[in-house]
């Protein structure tokens, strides 16, 4: 009996499991085509608006970010540290770092697709991988997302791009302001890098 039960128990839970996959993996293909659309139906992003880039960003992508988990990964143990102003401000210059690192990919965008690669399960049904291939001309571009569960739908947390976790380069680009200068010295950076890019796009 109570083998009969504990099998019941694993399949119920790997079923659990591959229903959560499944929803991750049309949260994905939902979330990439809708950007791509919008891309495609709007030269002023192509062309490099960075006001209509920010936009499409703040009301698609950032909704469905786990921006401060995002934050806390790339910036590590000093996170705990600093002080909720602090925390406050180096989330907000964060936003505006990534949107304007990530901004002239989206610029590049004309007639790709999303493929999915099968989903990469892990022992927690509330966190996945989900794998895509960005396609055009040449070959596929690798473009994968660490997702956890948020009450009905998921959030991204990191992303990956050709092998890189966007986290751990954000970490390393942010390790010699925080060792040499904390959380203030960081702030300051990316308030530096922001105003920079901004100048340069107007």
């Amino acid at each position: 009996m109570f083998r009969t039960l504990a099998i019941a128990m694993t399949l119920g839970a790997t079923l659990s499991m591959a229903q959560a996959q499944q929803t991750a993996d049309a949260f994905v293909m939902k979330l990439s085509t809708e950007v791509i659309d919008a891309v495609k139906a709007d030269k002023a992003i192509q062309a490099g608006d960075v006001g209509k880039i920010r936009s499409l960003v703040d009301s698609k992508v950032l909704p469905n970010v786990n921006l401060q988990r995002m934050v806390i990964k790339s910036v590590g143990p000093p996170w705990r540290s600093a002080t909720p102003e602090q925390q406050t401000r180096l989330t907000e210059e964060f936003k505006t770092y990534l949107i304007n690192t990530y901004a002239g990919a989206l610029t590049q965008v004309r007639d790709q697709t999303v493929k999915l690669r099968p989903v990469r399960a892990g022992s927690n049904a509330n966190e996945v991988v989900i794998g895509t291939d960005v396609v055009n001309k040449g070959e596929p571009i690798q473009l994968d997302y660490r997702l956890e569960k948020a009450g009905d739908s998921w959030k991204i947390y990191d992303f990956n791009v050709l092998g890189l976790w966007a986290t751990d380069s954000f970490r390393s680009q942010f390790a010699r302001d925080l060792s040499g200068g904390g959380v203030d010295a960081l702030i300051a950076r990316l308030s530096e890098k922001n105003k920079q890019i901004a100048g340069s796009k107007n």
